[in-house]
């Protein structure tokens, strides 16, 4: 299935998340200058109502007959990075699906995919694509819930796009969009996001699982206030990632040296399931530090919701350099109030409304 991209010039605009019986929805009016005006957003769980009454209640929230685009939660696809194969550009989605049938977590028959370069055709070693893998049944609910409101909708998109989007905003308001920038993003207490863009788009991604209850950590101060489980997390010692970047595969072992050069690695004390997760961070860092030394990062921006001043504060301290909140609120007036966590659920999507018109994935 092909996931092309139309827009109309004008009118409201709704970007929107269908998992775990969850619908989070922001609706958005653009401006000439590129920022939107949010008119409404909110998360509304089915619980046990059916499918038809769930959709009358959307309805009444002024959801049907929309232009919308649809967004995939990471947990509802995989993104994969492959050697681009030497086909023909039609050809690239076949090749790409016999390519990575032994990497899917279910039937290749049952899946859809699409392709997209990865980087900005800067790659010295040759090039690379990411492939995006979702289960039908995953596509056909979202497509279905579509056509019960009557959306307009002719794109299906992923968080870490979306993610690549908001970066790109950022940057080229900061005068840096040909500098790449990272950018980590916790929409949940689940799993955060971590993206690397330069020139509008997409270099690098990983999920990085949090410990129970991170979110509420007092990060670097000791236990956090919610204790994680004993085997919450894979001993680092034990966790020897094999990550691909531009090409060059590294499975080497940090935990005894140094993050980087001339720059200490994350302190040992504190708080263990956080202290794990900050030495995943330093890692991915360090791995685009050694693949990509033409390219430094300028910038390392995180979002946590209310946390997002914490955790920049934290992980600049331990990782030794600078790190500030991600903020697109200058992007997207109106978006504000409502629940923390409905905010954390609906932020990825403003980068959804503000994907490139004629831009694959």
């Amino acid at each position: 299935m092909r996931w092309p991209w139309k827009r109309r010039s004008s009118g409201a605009m709704v970007a929107v998340s269908w998992s775990r019986k969850e619908l989070a929805h922001v609706r958005g009016v653009p401006r000439p200058d590129g920022t939107f005006e949010v008119r409404r957003f909110g998360v509304e769980r089915q619980g046990d109502d059916s499918a038809e009454s769930f959709a009358r209640r959307l309805q009444a929230l002024g959801l049907k007959d929309r232009v919308a685009m649809a967004m995939l939660r990471p947990e509802q696809y995989q993104l994969l990075q492959i050697d681009a194969p030497a086909v023909a550009p039609e050809e690239l989605r076949s090749a790409a699906r016999y390519q990575i049938r032994d990497m899917l977590d279910t039937h290749v028959d049952d899946v859809t995919l699409d392709v997209m370069r990865v980087g900005d055709g800067s790659e010295k070693t040759g090039a690379h694509l990411f492939v995006v893998a979702a289960q039908n049944a995953v596509v056909r609910s979202v497509l279905d819930l579509g056509q019960s409101l009557q959306w307009d909708m002719s794109v299906i998109d992923i968080q870490e796009t979306a993610q690549r989007n908001l970066q790109s905003a950022v940057a080229r308001r900061d005068g840096r969009l040909d500098r790449a920038t990272a950018a980590l993003v916790l929409g949940d207490d689940r799993q955060a996001v971590l993206t690397i863009s330069a020139n509008e788009e997409l270099f690098y991604s990983r999920r990085l699982d949090l410990p129970p209850g991170f979110l509420a950590g007092t990060w670097g101060q000791g236990a956090t206030e919610v204790p994680a489980p004993a085997d919450a997390y894979a001993p680092v010692e034990e966790y020897v990632p094999d990550y691909s970047v531009g090409g060059v595969s590294y499975g080497t072992d940090y935990t005894h040296s140094p993050a980087s050069p001339g720059v200490e690695g994350p302190s040992a004390g504190g708080d263990e399931p956080a202290q794990r997760f900050l030495v995943e961070v330093q890692r991915s860092l360090d791995l685009w530090d050694r693949s990509w030394s033409s390219r430094p990062l300028s910038g390392v921006w995180v979002h946590a919701g209310d946390r997002s001043a914490d955790l920049a504060q934290w992980l600049g301290r331990e990782l030794g350099q600078s790190v500030q909140p991600f903020d697109v609120t200058p992007f997207f007036s109106g978006f504000e109030g409502g629940s923390a966590q409905d905010r954390a659920l609906c932020w990825p999507l403003l980068g959804a409304l503000m994907r490139t018109e004629g831009r694959k994935l």
